[in-house]
């Protein structure tokens, strides 16, 4: 489940749903947007040295080279408004920039993302914080998991919940975050062997992320609790919603890249 640093080679299995979550430019559509078209741009305009490496990688969309820099310059480029631009998408140590269909790249848009990031602290995003039941039926991977560290399951669950995690991106299902700050000795490879259904709300550790399942389904991930994801939207006025993703709400998905999260053992 771990993304792909190529964006090519996921666009059909994540884009879909990243552009379902993404928060989009100020002078994008409302709404779901229509499929990417697929295959080879004619005669695309080849990319100038800069900073931020990029590349055509289907008719309408540039991938971006942005590394550890990714938030950082997604808030760089949706702070500003480009006309040809329907949605930007972080990914993993990367960004997709669509264009609206039929719109050329122009020379505003590629000096934006070639010009030097400003030297400045990061924007605080919203803090969410969510109660979690760790362990047992609600986490049946946490016991193995703080025995490959040589931790106690509650040393593990302080460990865990002693940090906060960063939205790095969105995809896998629509509305599921991938978190950023785990620490390096909770890291933990993907399970050998999938799990036909995850429940919703299931917290999980896939590599250097984590995240919380917004949906039942298959998963692969390793999971150590469950969410309180309705305790979390009743403190955020929505105890009418049932899920970290809504397609008919206003954005679609509760978290947004460069939100906060902190977990919070009950």
């Amino acid at each position: 489940m771990a993304a792909s640093t190529d964006i090519a080679g996921k666009l059909n299995a994540n884009t879909s749903n990243a552009l379902l979550n993404n928060r989009t430019m100020p002078n994008s559509r409302k709404g779901f947007s229509p499929k990417l078209k697929l295959g080879p741009r004619p005669s695309p305009p080849a990319a100038p040295t800069s900073p931020t490496a990029w590349r055509w990688i289907t008719e309408r969309g540039v991938h971006l080279a942005t590394g550890a820099a990714t938030l950082a310059r997604y808030r760089q480029l949706t702070s500003q408004t480009f006309d040809e631009v329907e949605h930007i998408i972080p990914a993993d140590d990367s960004l997709l920039v669509v264009l609206h269909p039929g719109a050329a790249l122009s020379a505003a848009l590629q000096a934006a993302w070639a010009a030097p990031l400003p030297d400045i602290p990061a924007a605080a995003g919203r803090l969410h914080e969510i109660a979690v039941a760790y362990g047992g039926q609600h986490g049946p991977d946490l016991r193995a998991l703080a025995t490959a560290a040589r931790l106690s399951e509650a040393a593990f669950v302080a460990a865990y919940a002693g940090v906060e995690y960063r939205v790095a991106f969105l995809g896998f299902q629509p509305g599921f975050a991938y978190l950023r700050g785990l620490p390096s000795a909770l890291h933990a490879p993907r399970r050998a062997t999938p799990r036909v259904r995850v429940p919703a709300g299931s917290l999980a550790i896939g590599g250097v992320y984590t995240g919380i399942y917004p949906a039942a389904g298959p998963g692969g991930w390793q999971i150590i609790g469950l969410a309180d994801v309705a305790g979390l939207l009743a403190s955020l006025n929505m105890a009418d919603a049932s899920s970290l993703f809504d397609p008919e709400r206003d954005p679609p998905a509760l978290f947004a890249p460069g939100d906060r999260v902190r977990f919070v053992p009950r």
